[in-house]
């Protein structure tokens, strides 16, 4: 049997480049990583070489394949969609998917520059947005503070206005006050706790 090494190298190349895409969700810690990225963009090219050359002189039509592969990833990208605490996460990863099955179908029909792009494309789009996300970009934190001594708690909301934190609501219930507090992605960690150390007496029982 002749081994087509045009062919292979049509795999390695979908797979390295599927890969690029995985490692960048892999350094994110997201759902899908590297492995499947490879497997994903992998499988897609392999699809599209059986279509273009397993069926030689029969009557046959390459773009079906294609177009299966298409609507199969949805069932992949699916899985790696989260609904957790009232958000969506993982549609990002899963339009990854998406791509590094689009690439995999490129690199599998020898359109090497063309998957090459698109994977540069990705990657470029996801880091800056992540940088943007990171640097700008706000987060809502919960947090359930319960005071160590008798604290006057309605007015704690006047003393987080004071320290220009952004208090979106606020309640109190048990002995206990729950905080929704916006704050700068980057920098909320060091926020919360320089809120702690100016607030004496009070422990963080929750926060998400």
């Amino acid at each position: 049997m002749e081994i087509d090494w045009v062919l292979i190298f049509r795999l390695f190349a979908a797979g390295l480049l599927g890969g690029l895409i995985g490692l960048e969700r892999e350094f994110r810690a997201k759902e899908a990583g590297v492995r499947t990225h490879f497997i994903v963009a992998l499988g897609s090219a392999l699809f599209m070489i059986i279509s273009e050359f397993a069926f030689e002189g029969k009557q046959h039509d390459a773009a079906r394949v294609a177009a299966q592969v298409v609507s199969g990833i949805g069932f992949i990208g699916a899985g790696v969609i989260i609904f957790q605490r009232n958000a969506v996460r993982g549609i990002t990863t899963a339009a990854g998917l998406w791509v590094a099955a689009a690439i995999g179908l490129a690199c599998g029909d020898g359109m090497y520059s063309v998957a090459i792009a698109a994977a540069i494309f990705t990657v470029l789009c996801l880091e800056m947005m992540h940088f943007v996300t990171l640097h700008y970009n706000e987060k809502v934190v919960d947090i359930t503070l319960v005071p160590n001594k008798p604290y006057d708690l309605p007015s704690l909301p006047d003393q987080l206005k004071k320290q220009r934190i952004d208090l979106e609501t606020y309640a109190i219930s048990g002995g206990k006050i729950h905080l929704t507090l916006r704050l700068r992605q980057r920098d909320y960690l060091n926020t919360i706790k320089n809120l702690m150390d100016s607030l004496e007496g009070f422990t963080i029982e929750e926060m998400n």
